[in-house]
């Protein structure tokens, strides 16, 4: 799989969720405090028509936010598995 790169801030719930989502099924990302890191907030916003959506992830170049927070979404745009990895 591509570099996945998570878009993210503290207090976000969501974000929290997506990441133990990614976490579970195996899928390694990098993530990015859109608070500690101005250009990275201007790119959120950009790619999210002006709103400051998280998680918002990018993979190959394409973005899409995940707010409010959708397994669904997440696995079919990642295609990844829906259900976690069995130990």
């Amino acid at each position: 799989m591509s570099e996945v790169t998570l878009y993210s801030t503290c207090f976000c719930c969501d974000c929290r969720r997506a990441k133990q989502f990614l976490r579970e099924r195996g899928v390694a990302f990098r993530e990015v405090n859109i608070d500690e890191t101005p250009d990275a907030e201007d790119l959120v916003m950009r790619v999210n028509d002006g709103r400051r959506k998280v998680p918002t992830i990018e993979i190959d170049g394409r973005y899409f936010a995940c707010s409010p927070f959708d397994p669904y979404q997440l696995a079919e745009e990642l295609k990844i598995p829906l259900n976690p990895l069995k130990p």
